[in-house]
This record gives structure tokens, sequence and C-alpha cells, in this order.
């Protein structure tokens, strides 16, 4: 496990009851666990957030890089209208 660091960070009242909430309910042993556990989640996030950016940069690319013929909406819709026919 990694040293710890000792850190001050101010929040709202709001947030600083939910702390002590999540603490005095027995969630938490101690309002560092509740930042840490805090911490955890942004850090998932950020993380899935990075994998969806990915995603959607490689779909773009793909999509860009597509040498198949680019048709207008409406050369489409004039195919279809032809094969419904």
């Amino acid at each position: 496990m990694e040293p710890a660091e000792k850190l001050s960070v101010t929040v709202t009242p709001a947030m600083a009851r939910m702390i002590r909430d999540k603490v005095e309910d027995g969630s938490f042993g101690s309002a560092s666990e509740v930042i840490r556990a805090a911490l955890r989640a942004f850090q998932r996030e950020e993380e899935e957030h990075a994998e969806r950016m990915a995603s959607i940069r490689a779909r773009v690319k793909a999509s860009i890089e597509d040498t198949r013929p680019n048709h207008s909406g409406e050369e489409v819709r004039d195919h279809l209208r032809e094969l419904a026919a």
C-alpha cells in the first residue's frame, strides 16, 4: 500500500453533513474513508469517460477512412423507393 499523504479540503456544509452521516450510519469508518471512496468512484468515472471517448474517436476515424461511396439522403430515399416499388 502506498504511504498516505495528508491533505486539507474544503467542502460545502451539505457535503460535510453527508460525510458525517455516512460515518455515523456505519457505512464508513471515517471521513477519510468516505473521501477515498468518492475519489475512487471519480477515478472510475474518468477512466470510463476516456474509454468512451477513445471508442468514439475510433469510430469517427473508421468512418472518415471508409472508402465506400457517399450517398446523399435524397439518393438513399430514391433507392429505397425503387426497392419498395
